[in-house]
């Protein structure tokens, strides 16, 4: 069975706010973050219209000059989220000489987009062929996990996971791996994105997938996805450890599940989502009666959502219509690698304090989307145990499951 795992700290940073309270309050409350893009004004035939950007935001209120200069945006991110979750666990690593015994695993989908899209238009656009000489460090995929690992002395296992849209449900597998099986005593794991660049706006425009007004998950009327960026970390706990401190727990971590679909690059498969979310119940040691809250994938694509119902109702069967199922991405946008790491919070939280967190910008429901999905307005019920869904374009499937701290 392994060693029983539990989260004692959370942060984020993403368009609802800028630490993990203020991005509850807008999930819990429906309150949409999206907004029309901002600081491509020159880009004139720029057919993305909205996205979730982090604003107001400062990076010199939050780090040193000689710090900064090596820190592209999806690292300064990270640390932020970071120190949030860390003061909350309440850790301090090098006094307790917890170095060597913490993990730090953090997703990631494209790493240092802003470092690349600036040598790019150096590079392209001016014919200049110097680069900047930290252009390597700041925007390679390791970056974030490497910048976190330096910023609390953490000597553990320190890597990076990407696999798109599943990266920071990749990430959280990985650290409760780590920490169940005894290699370590804690991880600081989650993920991290800062995606919102000319570079991948224009490659996500050619996909045609973006809605142009706002994000409609298993909505009739949905348009697509909405682009967006941010981070969540968490610092992940043997009980044992955890108790020992006197440490709050805010939820047991309970189980995780994989799969590859190997199928289509970009069509999703109910088969393959259905086997993470199987695995997941199986891992937790649970049985899908047992699940009351599913924080879903929910793009508000036409292929993800009712594949994604298809494959609830194959793995819950007739309890599929008494669980409440709802997507936050409807208020904080998809922020691909980092999206599983927001929608953690949620999870968290709504275990905390027994409210399911609403779908938001929901009109009619699609015929093919026919579950619960909390339209709009939070729901007060009781929640035992809940899964947060990560689905990503090649067929890569990671869902977590928690259950309320006891």
């Amino acid at each position: 069975m392994g060693r029983r795992v539990v989260i004692t700290g959370m942060g984020a940073i993403c368009a609802l706010g800028h630490n993990a309270r203020e991005v509850w309050a807008g999930i819990r409350e429906g309150r949409s973050a999206i907004a029309p893009l901002t600081g491509f004004e020159d880009q004139t035939d720029l057919r993305v219209r909205v996205a979730a950007q982090v604003r107001d935001y400062d990076p010199a209120r939050h780090f040193d000059p000689k710090k900064l200069i090596l820190l592209d945006r999806v690292s300064q991110f990270s640390i932020i989220a970071a120190r949030e979750a860390v003061a909350q666990a309440g850790l301090k690593f090098r006094e307790r000489d917890l170095s060597a015994r913490t993990a730090c695993v953090i997703g990631t989908g494209t790493g240092g987009e802003q470092t690349n899209d600036e040598c790019s238009k150096r590079l392209y656009g001016e014919g200049n062929p110097r680069m900047h000489p930290l252009s390597i460090v700041r925007r390679m995929m390791s970056a974030p996990a490497s910048q976190v690992s330096i910023e609390f002395g953490i000597t553990g296992p320190t890597f990076v996971t990407s696999s798109a849209c599943a990266s920071a449900n990749h990430a959280l597998a990985s650290a409760f791996a780590l920490v169940r099986s005894g290699l370590c005593d804690v991880a600081l794991a989650g993920g991290t994105e800062a995606c919102i660049t000319l570079g991948v706006l224009r490659a996500w425009e050619a996909m045609r997938v973006l809605a142009d007004d706002t994000c409609r998950p298993f909505c009739k009327q949905r348009r697509g996805l909405v682009l967006a960026e941010g981070a969540g970390m968490y610092v992940l706990e043997d009980f044992d450890h955890a108790r020992a401190r006197g440490a709050e727990i805010l939820a047991e971590f309970a189980g995780a599940g994989m799969s590859a679909d190997a199928g289509d690059i970009v069509l999703p498969s109910a088969d393959g989502a259905a086997s993470a979310m199987q695995a997941a119940l199986n891992d937790a040691k649970l049985n899908p009666c047992d699940i009351d809250y599913i924080n879903a994938h929910g793009t508000a694509t036409p292929a993800n959502d009712p594949t994604e119902t298809r494959a609830i109702r194959k793995v819950f069967g007739e309890h599929s219509n008494s669980l409440a199922v709802s997507s936050t991405k409807s208020v904080h946008g998809h922020a691909l690698g980092a999206a599983g790491a927001l929608e953690l919070l949620a999870a968290i939280q709504a275990l905390r304090d027994q409210v399911v967190p609403p779908t938001a910008n929901f009109i009619d429901p699609d015929p093919e989307c026919d579950l619960d999905y909390v339209p709009n307005t939070p729901r007060e019920r009781e929640i035992r145990a809940a899964l947060s869904n990560a689905f990503a374009f090649g067929g890569l499937n990671a869902v977590v499951a928690l259950k309320r701290a006891t």
